[in-house]
């Protein structure tokens, strides 16, 4: 529960009007076990207080203990993580059997219990945050140390030690594991659209790794989002999401280029969306958010495709947006 305070907070960002419409429905929803590899596709995902279940909840990590991504090591496009369907189940009981399987081109799978690990990694680091980590071992370094070209440890984030708040500024109260900043991004296909009619080759919904995949609105509707209902539960539109290069990397070959970054930074830059607020040459595409009521009593909380989206309370303009 938000306190009078966090409440207050999270007022200021939302329209003082309500808007009570359908805007969409869900038409896609993504997991990305393993920061900075490739997605999983579900029919359906089961919420906790740091996103979707299984979301990033594992980090590669350089010799110094540095969360590796895209950004530097674009190859980690290439590596695919399976999990077992049983670990989608509602009601989650882990077997002994139970693994995650990862995989990428020339290599041999790596097979990661489920099970925590009891090693634990000191002094691992993604973005802001620092801190501790559950080690998975010297099989799993040595695969990834194999894969990349140079020493690299796998690490689970450890939720009973450790606790990853995002901005309070944005989210007071909120917490993520190695996701970026927020537990959830959210991304609209009309969005989508509108880029790819700009680009002389269109791109996959990949390059911008969303949680939440949406069709039914217009472009950008997203941008004012502030509260919507999917399905029964509430969530927060918190922050536009600021794109990095990641955006221009094939996540099919792993290889980088100058596109959508350059087509949207005439689109979606802070100069063109906001042009009364000094430029910070930040480009937007998707919109942060958090889950609201992310405890409760204890009953199933997973949305599926096909679930509806009811804008409860948006923004006029994205001039207003929190960027």
């Amino acid at each position: 529960m938000f306190s009078s305070q966090e409440e207050r907070e999270m007022e200021k960002a939302l329209s003082p009007s309500p808007a009570s419409e359908i805007g969409a429905r869900v038409s896609s929803l993504f997991i990305y076990p393993i920061k900075s590899c490739r997605g999983i596709s579900l029919s359906q995902a089961a919420l906790t207080p740091t996103g979707f279940r299984w979301d990033r909840n594992w980090l590669i990590v350089n010799s110094k203990g540095r969360g590796l991504t895209q950004r530097v090591e674009p190859k980690l496009a290439l590596i695919e993580v399976e999990l077992p369907q049983h670990a989608f189940a509602e009601d989650l009981e882990l077997e002994e059997s139970s693994n995650i399987v990862v995989r990428a081109p020339g290599m041999d799978a790596l097979k990661v219990s489920l099970a925590k690990p009891d090693k634990i990694a000191d002094g691992v680091s993604v973005w802001e945050w620092s801190g501790s980590a559950l080690d998975e071992g010297e099989e799993a370094s040595q695969w990834f140390t194999n894969f990349l070209g140079k020493p690299c440890r796998l690490v689970r984030f450890d939720s009973d030690s450790e606790t990853r708040p995002v901005d309070s500024n944005y989210a007071p109260g909120h917490i993520a594991m190695f996701s970026d900043m927020y537990p959830f991004l959210l991304i609209s296909q009309g969005s989508l659209d509108s880029l790819n009619k700009l680009l002389q080759e269109p791109v996959p919904i990949n390059r911008f790794r969303p949680n939440i995949f949406v069709d039914g609105c217009e472009p950008f509707a997203e941008d004012l989002w502030t509260e919507i209902l999917i399905d029964k539960f509430t969530f927060h539109g918190v922050k536009l999401c600021s794109r990095c290069k990641v955006p221009t990397i094939n996540q099919e070959t792993g290889i980088g280029g100058e596109e959508p970054i350059e087509t949207l930074r005439n689109l979606r830059s802070d100069r063109v969306l906001q042009p009364k607020r000094k430029p910070q040459g930040k480009i937007y595409f998707g919109q942060n958010m958090v889950w609201k009521d992310r405890f409760g009593d204890g009953t199933r909380k997973t949305i599926e495709i096909g679930d509806p989206i009811v804008v409860l309370r948006k923004l006029s303009s994205p001039a207003e947006a929190a960027t």
